[in-house]
């Protein structure tokens, strides 16, 4: 067997393991019951000891070296052995004692944090938070030592494979510079929407989710929609599994989250099928990734064309009358703006001003330029700066999201890379595909998903991020697409 094949046959063993670790954690935040949380951490742990033992056999580092030499290999397998090095790299650059101290500070620093936030406790937490901070910056600088990047770009290189923090200050600080005004001229341009009345059925809201998944080409015989306390996508790519969490009082989250996650859904299954268990057939970072649930949630199923669709489904299945239920105050409800403390209830507009505050103090953190002592301070000044408001207390403030706490240090940013890198694909496919948004107003979306089999979902990890997108539309990821979107519907709509 060439170097290459018995990579090959490894990395298929622990493709394998992944996906059944996969299936573990959906049971564990869907249908496991309570007291089987101890035997799952066990299995979980079993599984990623395994894979890790695989991947870092003595020999790994020379059968990289030898299958590099090769001369057979084809395209995709050539970007298959990037990405095997890629993740060799990763899982061999830290100590295990490191990785070790890491978890345990992670997890005792969560269940502090589960406490301190409803508290507004800071001080309760921020020991625990201090000590996984410290192990951060030595799991940033073990790894920058093997990737040749900066100790912040290695922890941001887990999730966005290649990703540049002079590229994403440029892009972020173009947007930073527009959004206040943008916010300003957002809110004062709207017209605010009539209320829904309910109460909605949980029945219902599934029903209609279940039917606007299928609408988008969701497969129910490769997957399933159930409950979590945050939704989320799943699974594996021939069985992907997503959540949602349902309040009588109000369908319209429920129902938008579906949307995003079935984004997701719709990724995975479009993966090359060819390239099963493989790195190089595996999503394309995360920014990628959340393009894929933006594009179709934020792009297509909150613009008019959608909504003119959706509104008489909505109206007939919850019985709404009136007009509350046209389309146009279903649209204006889907796109309210206002200015609010806490990332996760936030609009379109204002969202990627959290994401820039996160990432500007977590990157500051990691080199050492912020102290923890002074990060209330800072979180609120950035708030004031970029959306107008500061929080009352620390608990709408620093202690809202647990990515710090369970040590999550470079994940923010693909948040708002993933909204601009949606934004330019759906231009471009709309430009490549007249039928595209006919089609949407119809309820069809098999010309928008043609065109992402083709240009996205198919290519797995062929490509760099960045050769995708310019593949894709013609050019690297441009804050002003993404600018245009935002100016176009929300200010000129």
């Amino acid at each position: 067997m060439t170097p290459y094949r018995t990579l090959e046959s490894r990395f298929t063993r622990i493709g394998t393991l992944g996906e059944a670790a996969a299936m573990l954690q959906w049971d564990a935040a869907t249908l496991m019951p309570a007291g089987s949380a101890p035997a799952r951490a066990e299995q979980m742990a079993t599984l990623k000891v395994i894979s890790h033992e695989i991947l870092n056999q003595d020999d790994t580092g020379d059968l990289l070296a030898a299958a590099d030499a090769q001369n057979d290999l084809d395209r995709w397998q050539r970007a298959n052995l990037r990405e095997m090095r890629r993740d060799w790299l990763h899982a061999t650059a830290v100590p295990p004692d490191l990785i070790t101290a890491l978890t345990k500070a992670c997890s005792a620093c969560e269940m502090v944090w589960r406490k301190a936030r409803p508290q507004n406790d800071w001080q309760a937490v921020q020991p625990y938070l201090q000590k996984v901070l410290d192990l951060v910056r030595e799991v940033g600088a073990a790894k920058a030592a093997r990737l040749g990047k900066t100790p912040y770009e290695s922890l941001l290189d887990e999730f966005e494979p290649g990703g540049s923090t002079v590229e994403i200050d440029r892009l972020f600080d173009d947007l930073a510079g527009m959004l206040p005004g943008l916010i300003e001229g957002a809110i004062a341009h709207q017209r605010a929407p009539l209320p829904l009345q309910g109460p909605f059925p949980v029945a219902t809201q599934r029903a209609v989710g279940a039917e606007l998944m299928k609408r988008l080409g969701f497969d129910f015989e490769h997957g399933r929609l159930d409950v979590s306390l945050h939704p989320f996508c799943g699974g594996t790519p021939d069985d992907v599994r997503i959540t949602t969490r349902y309040d009588e009082d109000d369908f319209t989250g429920a129902l938008m989250g579906v949307l995003h996650e079935t984004g997701h859904a719709m990724y995975e299954r479009g993966l090359p099928a060819a390239w099963r268990r493989q790195p190089v057939g595996d999503a394309r970072g995360m920014s990628v990734h959340e393009s894929q649930s933006l594009l179709v949630e934020m792009q297509a199923c909150r613009s008019r064309e959608f909504l003119e669709f959706a509104a008489p489904l909505l109206r007939e299945a919850f019985h709404g009358k009136g007009p509350a239920w046209e389309a146009d105050n279903l649209y204006r409800l889907y796109t309210r703006v206002e200015r609010s403390f806490i990332r996760v209830d936030a609009d379109e507009v204002t969202y990627p001003a959290h994401v820039i505050l996160r990432y500007r103090l977590e990157k500051a953190m990691v080199a050492g330029e912020l102290k923890l002592d002074d990060l209330p301070a800072a979180w609120n000044a950035g708030m004031r700066e970029l959306i107008g408001i500061a929080p009352p207390t620390d608990r709408e403030g620093c202690l809202q999201d647990i990515h710090w706490y369970d040590g999550a240090w470079g994940y923010f940013p693909t948040y708002t890379l993933g909204a601009m890198t949606a934004a330019q694909l759906f231009a471009a496919a709309i430009r490549a595909n007249a039928a595209i948004l006919p089609g949407i107003a119809k309820g069809e979306f098999a010309p928008l998903f043609a065109w992402l089999r083709a240009h996205v979902h198919g290519k797995g990890s062929l490509l760099t991020t960045r050769e995708l997108l310019t593949e894709a539309t013609g050019s690297p990821l441009d804050a002003r697409i993404y600018e245009e979107h935002l100016r176009r519907r929300y200010l000129s709509a």
